[in-house]
């Protein structure tokens, strides 16, 4: 069973590289924040731990803290952070981090190289059509017995309001859901397992899921 994980953040006025979209900012409020942070430690929490680990869409390098305490190496993947700010950031923590700027469907890497990829709050951006290619992406950068974590928003009412709330239209921005996901992972990769974070409102709804799959 996976180890339970607190989230290690920094001051905020320490993350860098990203523009006024990133939701960092929500990880520092009460209430909203404890769930932002909760779908990110459930994720490290499927780490298994290894040489290399790839988190695309890495954004302020969020999880990096505790990533270093499960792999000698972190390689990021993103499409707009500004990899030097944020590498730089960590790189004076003495962290071994390796960033570019890139796509998961177009992913720049050799076969075999990673013991894990992380994607947080990614997959849901892509079109349903796009999921398998992102898949496959994944399996090919992954060691044999390698693994992918993702998490990915159940998307329910509920979940609309409190974005709604935040000001902004989640619907203009997620094109897949969760099962779009799970159902492109089960193909690629076969049986995986999955995990959902509860609503803490009654009648207490997954809102958000976990995937852990791996390459046999």
């Amino acid at each position: 069973m996976a180890s339970p994980v607190r989230l290690r953040l920094l001051p905020r006025s320490e993350y860098a590289g990203v523009n006024r979209a990133d939701p960092i900012r929500y990880y520092y409020w009460p209430i909203i924040g404890k769930y932002y942070r909760l779908r990110v430690e459930l994720c490290i929490s499927e780490c298994s731990g290894g040489e290399r680990i790839l988190e695309v869409g890495f954004g302020t390098g969020l999880a990096f803290l505790n990533l270093a305490e499960k792999y000698d190496e972190i390689h990021g993947l993103d499409l707009t952070a500004n990899v030097e700010k944020v590498a730089r950031a960590h790189l004076e923590r003495g962290l071994k981090v390796f960033l570019r700027q890139g796509d998961v469907l177009q992913m720049p890497y050799p076969e075999n190289m990673f013991d894990t990829v992380l994607l947080i709050s990614i997959l849901e951006h892509l079109q349903p059509t796009q999921q398998i290619l992102a898949f496959r992406g994944i399996w090919r950068v992954l060691k044999p017995g390698g693994q992918v974590v993702y998490g990915v928003p159940v998307e329910r009412a509920f979940m609309a309001l409190v974005f709604r709330l935040m000001g902004v239209d989640i619907r203009r921005h997620h094109f897949s859901t969760e099962y779009d996901v799970s159902q492109a992972a089960e193909r690629v990769f076969g049986s995986g397992h999955l995990k959902n974070i509860m609503s803490p409102i009654p009648p207490h709804r997954p809102v958000y899921q976990v995937g852990h799959f791996k390459k046999e």
